[in-house]
């Protein structure tokens, strides 16, 4: 089963770059993803595939049943851009203007098609149900994941595995990490209200930017003095804006910034710092403020079992010559959501482009993926699909 698994893939691979050079050249924002939708949705439809749209927003679901009793398995691919304008010399640059599929989910989409179609296929001779998640608004927080989940995606689901083509880590590696593997995404935005005047007489204002700054610094010591050194965090100050002429003294100014944890106590913990020190900086300087902290995704924690069986599955695939335990990731991703509900594991496919030594970190606009990377990704995703039935 696997041989044919993978030789099928391997037939399929030109259809895979042709799916992610079309996707590449039409992408779409979060929560826009109309066209991105419709296409996936045709595509199983063609092949005559189960297909539910419109799952919890432009999500889409395929189940391909076996032809015998067994698990059900669902693989994961999220389709939506960025908005970054396109610098890459490709051919099939984005003909969006400010719109790029800048983090790899064209290849992601891509993928999962593939796969499917090569499953559909096979069906008679599988056992067990494969559900094939097609996430629309990862890019954006609240993303697509939950509203997925409360509209049934992983009803009926014993386990989940999912996979991001990672331009950091050369062609053939897999990284994979059992427990925490991406961080909680949380970011944060205080407002300062001071009181402005001329700035040749501060003496009569509360200068929004001199508390601002206090604010930044007094911010710095939450993570070393706050959070038990063992345990890891990131407080960032992404923006610090007040609009006025070079003589006019601050009358507000706004703060953002991201916090990104594992653990859900530090974040607890960090939160609530945050907010006491904006109240005690701001209550010295005799002025008022709005503090929001919306919260984004949570950690990435894979499940144990999960991720060993994963490893086990992708050292049976030749592309795989470099099956290594990651690092924790700063990033954040909305899969999260579906490791709370399901047992599963999340993990990174090496997708550096081919003859370079620095590629193009996610989220760049000349950001690029090595296309051979979809199909290691298909036969991990898949023979672990496989494998995990009875």
């Amino acid at each position: 089963m696997k041989q044919i698994l993978f030789e099928q893939l391997e037939n399929h691979y030109d259809e895979m770059v042709e799916i992610r050079r079309y996707l590449h050249q039409h992408p779409e924002l979060s929560f826009k993803e109309v066209e991105t939708a419709a296409y996936i949705a045709d595509f199983y439809k063609q092949l005559g595939v189960d297909v539910q749209t419109n799952v919890g927003g432009n999500g889409v679901v395929a189940r391909i049943k076996g032809g015998k009793p067994g698990k059900t398995v669902a693989l994961r691919a999220d389709f939506d851009a960025l908005p970054i304008h396109e610098e890459t010399d490709v051919s099939f640059k984005s003909l969006v203007p400010g719109v790029m599929h800048a983090c790899g989910h064209d290849g992601h989409t891509a993928t999962l098609l593939v796969l499917a179609k090569v499953l559909h296929g096979m069906k008679e001779e599988l056992s067990g149900e494969y559900v094939m998640i097609h996430q629309h608004a990862e890019e954006y927080a609240p993303g697509g994941a939950v509203s997925m989940i409360e509209d049934g995606c992983l009803d009926g689901v014993d386990v989940i595995f999912g996979t991001h083509l990672w331009a950091d880590a050369p062609y053939g590696t897999i990284r994979y990490r059992k427990g925490p593997i991406m961080a909680a995404a949380d970011r944060f935005e205080i407002t300062i209200k001071g009181y402005g005047g001329h700035g040749a007489q501060p003496h009569k204002t509360k200068d929004a930017i001199v508390i601002g700054s206090q604010l930044v610094m007094n911010l710095q010591q939450i993570v070393s003095r706050k959070v038990d050194p063992i345990e890891s965090a990131v407080l960032s100050i992404g923006s610090f804006v007040s609009d006025n002429a070079f003589n006019v003294i601050a009358d507000s100014a706004r703060i953002g910034g991201t916090v990104r944890t594992f653990n859900e106590d530090v974040r607890d913990i960090i939160e609530d710092e945050i907010e006491r020190i904006v109240k005690g900086t701001c209550l010295a300087a005799g002025c008022e403020y709005e503090f929001e902290y919306p919260r984004g995704y949570p950690a990435v924690v894979n499940h144990d079992a999960e991720t060993e069986f994963l490893v086990t599955c992708a050292e049976e695939v030749p592309e795989n010559t470099n099956i290594v335990e990651a690092k924790p990731e700063m990033g954040g991703e909305d899969f999260a959501y579906y490791l709370q509900h399901v047992n599963g594991t999340f993990f990174f496919t090496g997708a550096m482009p081919d003859n370079v030594d620095h590629p193009y970190p996610h989220h760049h606009p000349k950001f690029d993926i090595n296309e051979k990377a979809m199909l290691a990704a298909a036969k991990t995703l898949g023979w672990a699909a496989l494998k995990s039935q009875p």
